[in-house]
């Protein structure tokens, strides 16, 4: 799956590139998701939110028009992504499950990259999916 990360911190991008091992191609830019930025999306399936970057709903809309189908937010709080927007958009919302321990930067990249891995197989995200739609399956997986 083609994914890119914005605003994501030096011991983040090491583990998230420890636990992609290669399987997906991520884009990883430092600068905060912007409407300056936004064009870098351009081509890619999924956004990889770090550090609460603020989706409000011309943001969705903007990041459906070049192709975004999915959002992973590294934390288990998603009150900075508008997932009425994002349901509208018909996009797959994921976060990171409060039984992950958020503390530790390893399990919430390993998560991240378990969400994409799920998507990539056509599968819901189980716990960690914030959908506003009902999946195809179960979402207590």
């Amino acid at each position: 799956m083609k994914a890119i990360a914005y605003n994501i911190k030096p011991d983040e991008k090491e583990w998230l590139v420890l636990a992609n091992y290669k399987k997906h191609d991520i884009t990883i830019i430092a600068n905060s998701l912007t409407a300056d930025t936004l064009s870098f999306a351009t081509g890619k399936e999924a956004l990889l939110v770090f550090n609460n970057d603020e989706l409000s709903g011309n943001m969705i809309l903007g990041l459906r028009s070049l192709g975004i189908k999915y959002i992973a937010t590294s934390s288990s709080q998603t009150d900075h992504l508008d997932l009425n927007a994002a349901g509208l958009a018909g996009m797959k919302v994921a976060n990171v499950p409060l039984t992950a321990n958020q503390a530790d930067t390893k399990a919430r990249m390993e998560q991240v990259i378990k969400n994409l891995d799920q998507w990539a197989a056509g599968k819901c995200v189980g716990k960690a999916c914030c959908c506003q739609s009902e999946c195809a399956t179960t979402k207590k997986l």
